[in-house]
């Protein structure tokens, strides 16, 4: 068993769960996209921009799946439907799932194909770094709903 590998797609993917408990919380869809004051980004663009990251990041380059990342798109679509949103999480949690069935914990120290932060980094340290940010937004995303849903 991959035991390192493992747990990261274990925390990955208990987030996207989360993710997903935290939009299907909203009592009204439509709240998902709003913004107010320095609040510039809606729940419904947040959760977009997660699956954006990790689908290119995660399914692209490390599962070579094929996805194709459109990021002006994750800030860019409004006012989709909630289902659409469950689907992209959807969509994302098969692509952390096949592409971390890939690699064994020996890959882990191996450097990753881009060159993210402008130097070279490891499969490590860039999936760490991927479960950060997906917890970061996540936390965005609770409080958007407490603030700003009514």
């Amino acid at each position: 068993m991959n035991t390192n590998v493992e747990s990261i797609k274990q925390v990955l993917l208990r987030d996207l769960t989360v993710l997903e408990k935290e939009i299907n919380a909203y009592d009204n869809p439509s709240d998902l996209w709003l913004i107010d004051g320095d609040i510039k980004n809606s729940a419904g663009n947040l959760t977009l921009h997660l699956c954006g990251n990790l689908q290119h990041f995660v399914g692209a380059i490390v599962g070579a799946d094929g996805y194709i990342r459109q990021r002006e798109l994750e800030f860019g679509q409004k006012d989709l439907p909630i289902g659409e949103l469950q689907n992209e999480i959807q969509q994302t949690k098969l692509a952390i799932e096949k592409a971390l069935n890939k690699l064994s914990d020996s890959d882990l120290e191996k450097t990753y194909p881009l060159e993210v932060f402008g130097k070279p980094i490891t499969f490590s340290y860039f999936l760490i770094h991927l479960t950060g940010h997906l917890m970061y937004h996540l936390g965005q995303i609770n409080y958007h709903r407490r603030l700003l849903a009514s």
